[in-house]
């Protein structure tokens, strides 16, 4: 389990820095405070200032999708994003986001398809895709990492 969940944070945590969002930390482990069971968190800081309400908005949507889209290139498992229970509260913030973009369901599911697919696109490049091992190496080694081991990862694979 830890693996397939290191792959899925790894998507988040490297789409995040890719658009524009500073990871402050991703884990594998993470407490259970009494609050929801989940097997992975990602804390993420966006510089609101530097982006209208739209490209805040487009940006988590990305950052939401890009765990399951991980999660399916690792796997080779192409599911649908909606229709996966343990990308179900993934799903939901992509899907609750993008309602302010697209009132009109049909619209946003073709959106967030689309975005989807996009996304599986860039990571399923061989470079992308080291930067997400990377992350992932980090967290099985560590279960816990830092945003900047995020950014090293990103720094070594792609040319920003």
């Amino acid at each position: 389990m830890s693996e397939v969940s290191a792959y899925h944070e790894a998507g988040h945590a490297v789409m995040a820095v890719l658009v524009g969002g500073r990871v402050r930390s991703v884990t594998i482990d993470p407490d259970w405070d009494d609050g929801p069971q989940r097997h992975a968190d990602i804390q993420i800081e966006w510089p609101i200032d530097e982006f209208t309400a739209r490209e805040l908005c487009e940006r988590s949507i990305q950052v939401a999708l890009a765990g399951p889209v991980a999660e399916m290139l690792h796997t080779g498992d192409p599911f649908h994003p909606g229709m996966v229970a343990e990308w179900a509260d993934d799903w939901r913030v992509a899907w609750s986001s993008a309602e302010s973009l697209f009132p009109d369901e049909r619209l946003r599911l073709a959106f967030l398809e689309e975005t989807t697919i996009g996304i599986y696109r860039t990571f399923d490049r061989e470079n992308y895709w080291a930067a997400v091992a990377a992350v992932v190496d980090d967290l099985l080694a560590h279960e816990t990492i830092e945003g900047d081991a995020v950014e090293y990862a990103l720094d070594q694979w792609l040319s920003r």
